[in-house]
C-alpha cells in the first residue's frame, strides 16, 4: 500500500491569541483523516505542525519517510482553519514545494483551498479535495492506484494532461459519522500539549467533535468543509471516546469543537445519563446559541453532564446589526440567556464583533452598554472578517482592499472600506477589554469579605489588574472618543 504523510496548516506559536493564553489543541480533523487512512491499510505518518512554528522543518521527514502521497489536511473544526491566516497559506505552500522535489504527490483539503483551488493548483498541489473530505481522499488514492481518471472521482479539483483546471461534481455528504474510526490520538505528541495546559492551567484539555455542519444561516459565516448539514455522533460514540482519552492521557476538560453543540435537547439529555451511568467526571466547553438555551431542563442537562464554560454568538447590542448578519436571535433573548446561564454555575462567554457592514456609532456603544451591563465571565471580540463564499463577502467584495488575509489572528484589519480606521479597531479592541476587566476586578474588590485577609494574594492581583486596566480605559478614552464619539462618553 502506499506510504502517506500527513500534515496540516494551523501554527500554533504564530497565532498570537492561542499562543497567550496557552491553551492548544491538536488538529482533529487532521487525526481522523490518519485514523481514516490506516483503517483501509495505507502507511501514515503524521507530521504535527500545531506547535512547530517553521513549517521547512518537515523536510527531514519526507527524506527519511519518502512518502507516495503527501497530505495536507486541515481541522476543519478550528474556526480559525476557515479564514487562512496567511502563515497558514504560506505553509501549505512551502511544505508542498519540498513534497513535490522529493516526487511524491500532493493533495491538499482546507476551507481556504476549497474556496481559492486555483491557487493552491499554481503551487505544487497535484489535487484539491473540495469539502468534506474523508470520503474524496479515500476515492482518490483508490483511482489513482487503479489508474483511473481523476474526472471520475466527485468533489476535487486538479488539472488535465492539457494543463487546464477542472473541477468535478461535489461529493455526497457523510451522515452515518459513527462509522468513522475515533481519530488516532496515539500519532500526537501529547507530553507536549500536557506540559503546556498544567504548567499554565493545572489541568489538561483535549478537543472532542461530536457533529459536523451547522444549519443556521449568520451571513458572514463560511461553511465550506461541513456546510448547512447538521450531522451527529451518538452519544454512546463520543463517551468511547472520551473514557479512552480519559484512561490514557489522564484528559481533566474537554473543547466539544463543534459550531453548535447539542442541537437536539434529547441527545443532551441521553448524554447526561451516560456521563452518570458510566461513573465519568470531566468538564467540559461548548460553542452555543442563546435561543437554544432559554429551556431550563435542557440547561439542567448540560450542567450535570459537566458543562463548564458555554461560548455564545452574540455578536453585536444592537437588533440592527443582528438582524443584517441574519443571525436570527433577538437582543432580549441575549439579555436573559446570560443570567439563566449563570444562575447553573456555568461559566458565559461571548463573541463579539466590531466593523460589521453599516455599523455605526451608537450601534457599537449599544454593544459596549450589553457587555458592561450582562458582564459576562469572558469575552472574544473580533472585526467582521469577509470570508469567501458568504453573502457578507459578495455585499463587500466591491469594497475590499489589496490585503485578503489577516496574518495572524491579533491582525484585526478590517479587509473592506469601512468607516473607521484599522488603528481605531485595534485601539477599540484593547479599550472594551480594559472597560470590561476594570468592572470585573472592581466588583471582585467590592465582594471581597475580610476572610480575604488571610489570603490577600488574590485581593492584590485584582487591585494591580484593576489599576492596570484602569490606567489603559483613560488612556485610550480620548482617542476613541475623539474619533467617533465627539464630546460623548463611553
Amino acid at each position: 500500500m502506499p506510504k502517506i504523510l500527513v500534515a496540516n496548516t494551523y501554527f500554533y506559536p504564530l497565532d498570537k491569541k492561542q499562543w497567550r493564553f496557552k491553551k492548544p489543541y491538536p488538529p482533529l480533523g487532521t487525526l481522523g483523516i490518519c485514523a481514516l487512512l490506516e483503517s483501509k491499510g495505507y502507511t501514515v505518518r503524521f507530521f504535527d505542525n500545531s506547535l512547530n512554528d517553521k513549517p521547512e522543518a518537515i523536510e527531514g521527514v519526507l527524506g527519511a519517510f519518502q512518502p507516495d502521497y503527501f497530505l495536507v489536511y486541515d481541522d476543519g473544526f478550528n474556526y480559525l482553519t476557515k479564514m487562512c491566516l496567511s502563515v497558514m497559506q504560506d505553509a501549505a505552500f512551502a511544505m508542498a514545494n519540498l513534497a513535490h522535489e522529493q516526487g511524491a504527490r500532493c493533495i491538499i483539503n482546507s476551507s481556504d483551498s476549497t474556496d481559492q483551488f486555483a491557487k493552491y493548483l499554481d503551487h505544487n498541489f497535484d489535487y484539491v479535495v473540495l469539502g468534506e473530505g474523508d470520503n474524496t481522499v479515500l476515492s482518490l488514492l483508490m483511482a489513482l492506484a487503479d489508474k483511473k481518471e481523476p474526472s471520475e472521482v466527485r468533489g476535487i479539483a486538479y488539472r488535465n494532461t492539457g494543463g487546464e483546471i477542472k473541477r468535478t461534481g461535489a461529493a455526497s455528504v457523510l451522515k452515518d459519522l459513527n462509522s468513522l474510526p475515533i481519530a488516532k490520538w496515539s500519532l500526537v505528541d501529547m507530553a507536549a500539549y500536557r506540559k503546556i495546559w498544567l504548567d499554565h492551567h493545572g489541568y489538561f484539555s483535549l478537543n472532542v467533535a461530536t457533529t459536523r455542519g451547522c444549519p443556521y444561516k449568520c451571513n458572514w459565516c463560511a461553511k465550506p468543509i461541513y456546510g448547512n448539514n447538521y450531522n451527529m455522533r451518538s452519544p454512546e460514540h463520543v463517551l468511547t471516546e472520551i473514557e479512552m482519552l480519559v484512561r490514557e492521557f489522564q484528559v481533566d476538560h474537554f473543547w466539544f469543537c463543534d459550531d453548535i453543540f447539542g442541537l437536539k435537547a434529547s441527545w443532551v439529555s441521553e448524554f447526561r445519563k451516560m456521563v452518570k451511568s458510566k461513573g465519568l467526571r470531566f468538564k467540559y466547553m461548548i460553542q452555543s446559541r442563546v435561543d437554544l438555551l432559554l429551556k431550563p431542563a435542557y440547561l439542567d442537562d448540560l450542567a450535570e453532564s459537566g458543562l463548564e464554560t458555554v461560548w455564545l454568538g452574540a455578536e453585536s447590542g444592537s437588533q440592527h446589526i443582528l438582524d443584517a448578519m441574519d443571525k436570527g436571535i433577538q437582543i432580549q433573548q441575549i439579555f436573559e440567556v446570560v443570567p439563566l446561564v449563570k444562575s447553573k454555575g456555568i461559566r458565559v462567554a461571548l463573541f463579539i464583533q466590531f466593523g460589521y457592514l453599516g455599523e455605526s456609532k451608537d450601534d457599537i456603544q449599544k454593544t459596549l452598554d450589553m457587555i458592561l451591563q450582562l458582564m459576562p465571565d469572558e469575552i472574544g471580540i473580533s472585526v467582521s472578517y469577509p470570508l469567501p463564499g458568504t453573502k457578507f463577502y459578495e455585499k463587500v467584495k466591491n469594497r475590499l482592499e489589496r490585503k485578503t488575509n489577516w496574518s495572524d489572528s491579533d491582525d484585526l484589519d478590517p479587509l473592506y472600506a469601512t468607516p473607521f480606521s484599522a488603528e481605531f479597531y485595534k485601539k477599540m479592541h484593547r479599550y472594551v477589554h480594559a472597560r470590561f476587566r476594570t468592572k470585573m476586578h472592581l466588583q471582585k474588590i467590592q465582594k471581597a469579605s475580610w476572610a480575604v485577609l488571610k489570603k490577600p494574594l488574590p485581593l492584590a492581583k485584582d487591585m494591580l489588574s484593576l489599576a492596570y486596566n484602569g490606567s489603559r480605559v483613560i488612556l485610550l478614552r480620548g482617542e476613541i472618543e475623539k474619533t467617533i464619539y465627539g464630546d460623548g462618553a463611553v
